[in-house]
């Protein structure tokens, strides 16, 4: 089921609530495909990255290749707000000096250094990137996988494109009115505007603004383009979260094509777990009972940690377990992986 939704998609969003294995399922989708031929960019948006040290190396905002099969390969990218928001006010105030009096540029640029540090600004930073390694990677990949933040900071981020879209498009419509009163005046008392040329310079960077948001948007809302997977734990507040999640999915128009549900208890394995165990089901049964048409599939509990790419293989062997339960995969500590529910949708 999740390589199927790998092949068949080309963006995987990965998320949930903090501390439930997200890192590590979009790790492992991602080495899948690469297994199996595909051009992979991984991307973290978390700003407490763990992807490096999944990965047992060092990334950052540029992407590095972290491995490599016969066909396929992974590249990964840890975002990095800081870098991001630098990059975005220089370019900034490179447009600003262009547009304004030079008596003006000191306190533009104070303005801008004190918005650097302003509510919003992080996100922003984020938002871009995102927009803009969603763009390579459609060209330039054969899957991107997002492993996001926790689920509120990822919500947030993806209800935002079609906001910034929105909100660009009236400031646009704004200037449109402004320009045709300047206009008319210029014909009124002629002469040359000596601010035409910075107005059509930031019209554009307006239109390129708007299109590139507008673009993010279509992209994570069409499923046959892109599919959210939720990974949760058998417990509670991950399941009441997850549900939650989905919902608000829902009404971002974005397709949540299938839930992980991680670290389950073996059955088999002491007194203390069976029990465990048993409480996790009914936890299970809730999550289904809410949606039942969302593909689920169940990874056990393991021995160690996973980092290296080593762990990674073996986590990945298990979630190919999933589609090819014959295969029976490695099992460290726990039961072969279960799924349930309908195949997903067709893309």
């Amino acid at each position: 089921m999740l390589l199927t939704l790998a092949g068949e998609r080309r963006v995987l969003f990965v998320g949930g609530k903090g501390g439930v294995g997200k890192t590590s399922v979009a790790s492992a989708l991602a080495l899948a495909r690469a297994r199996d031929g595909g051009r992979v960019l991984l991307v973290s948006t978390d700003p407490a990255h763990n992807l490096g040290h999944i990965w047992d190396t060092t990334l950052s905002d540029a992407a590095a290749r972290v491995f490599t099969a016969s066909d396929g390969y992974v590249d990964a990218v840890e975002i990095d707000p800081q870098a991001n928001i630098e990059r975005h006010f220089t370019a900034v105030s490179a447009t600003m000096m262009k547009l304004l009096p030079e008596r003006l540029h000191r306190s533009a640029q104070a303005h801008l250094d004190l918005a650097k540090t302003a509510p919003g600004s992080h996100e922003s930073a984020v938002l871009e990137r995102i927009a803009e390694l969603l763009a390579v990677g459609i060209d330039s990949y054969d899957l991107v996988v997002f492993d996001t933040a926790p689920s509120g900071h990822t919500l947030h981020l993806l209800s935002l494109p079609r906001k910034l879209a929105g909100w660009t498009e009236s400031l646009l419509a704004s200037r449109s009115r402004s320009d045709r009163f300047a206009a008319a005046v210029r014909g009124l008392v002629g002469g040359e505007d000596p601010e035409a040329a910075g107005d059509a310079q930031l019209r554009r960077t307006l239109i390129a603004r708007r299109d590139r948001f507008a673009r993010m948007n279509t992209t994570i809302t069409d499923r046959a383009v892109t599919g959210f997977v939720i990974v949760t734990i058998a417990e509670r507040m991950p399941v009441a979260e997850s549900l939650g999640i989905v919902r608000q999915l829902h009404g971002l128009g974005v397709d949540v094509a299938a839930l992980v549900v991680n670290r389950r208890s073996p059955a088999d394995a002491g007194a203390f777990l069976a029990e465990r165990r048993q409480h996790e089901q009914a936890c299970l049964q809730e999550l289904q009972g809410n949606l039942p048409a969302v593909p689920l599939i169940e990874l056990p509990l393991l021995v160690r940690d996973l980092i290296g790419e080593e762990a990674l293989r073996e986590l990945a062997a298990l979630v190919s377990a999933v589609e090819n339960p014959s295969s029976g995969g490695p099992v460290r500590g726990g039961r072969a992986p279960v799924r349930h529910g309908r195949p997903p949708r067709s893309a």
